[in-house]
């Protein structure tokens, strides 16, 4: 018994089609843990659907995913000087965001980021002037900026990147290609009306995968049911029990990534409330689980263990019983599963 990822693959390749029919020559990205599905498995959905390219996070990532996909590996994390030497073949492509990364990658095919409003890393228009003698003693395959996903300042994100080009175009930079990340279709549509001369490409992760919500569904099996009375004591810690009901025990624990949620940015009073009131639950050991069971999400009966969870199901709710699934709301990026089923 296991916590499973089901896919429904017809309706999850259907999503992957019309992405790819908006985002003409997009790069799929399959970084971290492969948005769910493993490396393996997603390299295996971008043979299929013919990209000569494929995006991951690291080298480390890139090390591996050289035995499952035979085109072209994009590198998406910047190189540094000093950074552990990891062995890729020729069809690697190192992203650079400094003059001294491209001084530094004599002879290597590198796409160079620029500084965008995210502000995480890339080259400065300070620096383009620098980095146009250096850029000759590298195989350049294109630049590239990262947009943010909000802009709550009201700016324009095809402005972000005309802006751009209008400095590398005013530095005499090549502009063959420019990868590209977060652009909605129309936007990725308008860059290339206005510069038939470019190769846009965008650099596509969650839209490509996950886009779909109804495409995929964890499902933890429930492995034991014991009844308990309210005041029973139960567990590691022999808590009592909070009233009448089950002890319900599924597979999905921390190795899984249950229980692990990343940090969220909130914006306006009612999301705000509901963190305020899940954080004084908490206090007192009152913490909702991803798992649904008869419509309604379930409680922790206690902190999630390795592999399994327990929940607390009160008697109002239909009895679970041994081999049954719960529905389990977990997010894709920081979960791993026991199995994929696809149907």
């Amino acid at each position: 018994m296991a916590l499973s990822l089901y896919v429904d693959t017809d309706r999850w390749r259907a999503h992957q089609r019309t992405v790819l029919e908006q985002f003409p020559g997009l790069v799929p990205v399959c970084k971290g843990n492969g948005y769910g599905f493993g490396h393996e498995r997603l390299a295996e959905e971008v043979a299929r659907f013919g990209s000569d390219v494929i995006a991951v996070g690291t080298t480390y990532e890139a090390a591996r995913m050289k035995d499952w996909f035979s085109g072209d590996l994009l590198v998406l994390t910047p190189f540094r000087r000093g950074e552990e030497p990891v062995p890729l073949p020729d069809r690697a492509i190192r992203t650079v965001s400094s003059v001294d990364g491209v001084n530094a990658l004599v002879g290597a095919r590198v796409v160079i980021e620029v500084m965008s409003s995210m502000k995480r890393h890339g080259v400065l228009e300070e620096d383009l002037g620098k980095l146009r003698a250096a850029v000759d003693d590298v195989r350049l395959e294109g630049f590239a900026i990262h947009l943010p996903l909000d802009r709550t300042d009201g700016t324009d994100a095809v402005e972000e990147v005309i802006g751009w080009m209008d400095r590398l175009r005013a530095a005499r930079l090549p502009l063959e290609t420019m990868f590209v990340s977060h652009l909605k279709p129309e936007e990725f549509a308008l860059l290339r009306q206005q510069f038939p001369q470019t190769r846009f490409r965008a650099r596509i992760g969650t839209r490509l995968w996950l886009g779909d919500h109804q495409a995929t569904r964890y499902r933890g099996s429930v492995l034991d049911v014991t009844r308990v009375s309210r005041g029973d004591r139960f567990g590691y810690r022999q808590q009592k029990a909070p009233g009448d009901g089950w002890l319900v025990v599924v597979a999905g624990g921390t190795s899984h990534g249950v229980g692990l949620e990343a940090p969220k940015t909130m914006q306006g009073v009612t999301p705000r409330a509901k963190g305020v009131a899940r954080a004084g639950l908490a206090t007192v050991n009152r913490n909702l689980s991803p798992f649904v069971w008869d419509g309604k999400q379930r409680w922790f009966a206690e902190p999630p263990h390795m592999q399994v969870s327990i929940l607390f199901v009160p008697e109002d709710a239909a009895e679970p019983k041994v081999g049954d699934e719960l529905t389990a709301i977990l997010r894709h990026t920081t979960t791993q599963y026991d199995r994929l089923v696809e149907h």
